[in-house]
């Protein structure tokens, strides 16, 4: 009787699993991975010879249908046995020479708990049989290897149609999947991003709304290259006002840091080293925390340096600012105005402050300034500066391409100083080393042999890190500054009708396979700008940087 009880108990335990209902998230999430892996994978679609758009968009009511584990399995496996037969080539010889860096590949998820175990095989031969030829979808840029998309639908979805706006999160969440090197140091997995974008995306009933939800996915990357540019539908839609100078979240206050337009801080008595404290009531600490979700950053000090330009932008032309001065809180009405007018001294000619490309400053110390300096000043630069006790080479901007040259100049032997990873296109998802990486410098016994100063800070992104490695790799420099913004590797950009996004394609990492990205380079003096310091017009960071050339310390 027992044998026979425990018996009916198995059978019925075994029915109730079989028949659990799984949940739609559920579905379209493992769909989408399904509908991705096939994409770069099946040697039909990764050649272009099936409309996969159109192949998703028929297969999604019948998956919406599909009640429980057995029926949606069932979909895939026969979608899949629809492409047609893939030939077994397996086993596919790795590349001679060839690392891989495998931190973000992971193909798992083949044995999901909604797959059958036929289903599971079928994509796993398909990864051990996977198509080698050049991939329809994506292709390497030249040089560096980073992606490019091609034949991709750059239509606006229909907004009331949720199969339609499926695509498009499905299309873009399989990019960063398979051809972002950074993926595996998200804050929020990858996989979670899926599971929370998708009902909101079905939500999601108009252009604008849609958009905004496809910004957010892309700001899950936490890459501070990652900018999303949306076009608005609405003809004569809502203009932006500006506050006329630009600042710096210090404590969480902004500081004016640079006016924009003399006139308008003029007329309402703005100066540098000015605080606001509160905008329309709120203040700047809330605004800080309510706007995460709308920028992509690496680390937190490029976040404050991208949300200050969001927090300085109104959709009202009357704004309230309260500031603190002289120790009291003060709230004025403001009128802020359009671009043009609130950024005045970027078109008035001689508005600016020039700005010197290389200069001797005091006590014999040279200065170097990186975002300005091109190769064709690099001999005169050295001309005047090869005497000097030192040379700041102030990396506080964004270089133009001298840093080789100069390394050259400041370097004694040639030294390696960044190695890449490559997304590898007949594997996708995984990610092969360059160990033969970029060098600089040379044997030079006429090298400068003067101390070296490098100042960065949260602005020092993508190229001027990079830069500021190569100096690093002298052997006779002295980084000085705050935490840069912790994006280096060339870009991959992604243009659709309705919205324009990127992010870092290669990763870049040290010599010795130390990470880069989101941590930046790492000061060996940490100096940041204080309230007081702004106040007072004094430049910081080049204080110190000439107190430790005077000092050692």
């Amino acid at each position: 009787m027992k044998k026979i009880t425990l018996f009916l108990f198995i059978i019925f335990s075994q029915t109730i699993f079989s028949a659990a209902k799984i949940t739609e998230t559920e579905k379209l999430a493992a769909t989408c991975k399904v509908w991705g892996f096939l994409k770069y994978y099946h040697t039909k679609v990764a050649n272009g010879e099936v409309n996969w758009d159109n192949q998703l968009l028929e297969k999604l009511p019948k998956i919406e249908k599909a009640q429980t584990k057995e029926e949606f399995s069932l979909i895939l496996e026969n979608w899949i046995d629809e492409l047609g037969p893939v030939k077994e080539i397996a086993p596919i010889p790795a590349p001679k020479d060839v690392e891989y860096f495998d931190k973000n590949f992971d193909l798992s998820w083949f044995n999901n708990k909604l797959f059958s175990k036929k289903l599971s095989k079928k994509l796993k031969f398909i990864e051990e049989n996977r198509f080698q030829g050049e991939q329809f979808y994506v292709y390497a840029m030249e040089y560096v290897g980073n992606i490019g998309i091609r034949n991709e639908s750059s239509e606006d979805p229909d907004f009331n149609n949720k199969d339609s706006k499926l695509r498009m999160v499905f299309m873009y969440w399989n990019l960063v999947e398979y051809f972002f090197p950074y993926k595996y140091q998200t804050d929020q997995k990858w996989d979670t991003t899926l599971e929370k974008v998708i009902p909101l995306a079905i939500e999601a009933n108009n252009h604008d709304d849609f958009y905004k939800i496809m910004a957010e996915l892309a700001f899950k990357v936490d890459d501070s290259h990652t900018e999303v540019y949306l076009y608005s539908s609405a003809a004569g839609s809502k203009p932006s006002y500006f506050f006329p100078a630009n600042g710096k979240i210090i404590d969480d206050k902004v500081v004016i840091t640079e006016i924009l337009a003399d006139s308008l801080a003029q007329a309402d008595n703005i100066k540098v080293g000015d605080v606001i404290t509160k905008i329309n009531n709120q203040t700047i600490k809330d605004i800080i925390a309510e706007k995460k979700n709308l920028v992509s950053a690496s680390n937190n000090a490029k976040y404050l340096d991208k949300i200050v330009q969001g927090i300085l932008i109104s959709k009202s032309d009357t704004v309230k600012v309260e500031f603190l001065k002289n120790g009291e809180y003060r709230t004025k009405t403001m009128i802020w105005h359009d671009y043009h007018d609130s950024h005045r001294n970027e078109f008035k000619k001689g508005a600016k402050k020039k700005r010197e490309r290389f200069k001797l400053l005091d006590n014999n110390i040279g200065y170097v300034d990186m975002g300005i300096i091109t190769d064709r000043n690099i001999p005169d630069m050295i001309e005047l500066l090869k005497n000097t006790k030192a040379i700041v080479f102030d990396v506080r901007n964004y270089p133009k391409g001298t840093a080789i040259e100069i390394s050259n100049f400041i370097s004694p032997q040639e030294n390696k100083f960044a190695i890449y990873t490559i997304p590898d296109l007949s594997y996708p998802g995984r990610f092969k080393w360059n160990n033969e990486g970029t060098s600089s410098g040379s044997d030079n016994k006429d090298n400068y042999k003067g101390k070296v100063v490098v100042l960065l800070n949260e602005k020092t992104q993508s190229h001027a890190e990079w830069t500021a490695m190569c100096f690093r790799a002298s052997g006779n420099t002295t980084i000085i500054g705050s935490q840069t913004s912790g994006a280096d590797g060339n870009i991959s950009v992604f243009e659709f009708k309705g919205f324009r996004t990127l992010f870092s394609g290669i990763g870049v990492y040290y010599p010795d396979k130390r990470e880069t990205q989101r941590i930046g380079i790492v000061p060996d003096i940490e100096v940041k700008p204080t309230i007081k310091g702004i106040q007072e017009g004094r430049d910081e960071v080049l204080d110190r940087a000439l107190l430790f050339v005077e000092t050692g310390k």
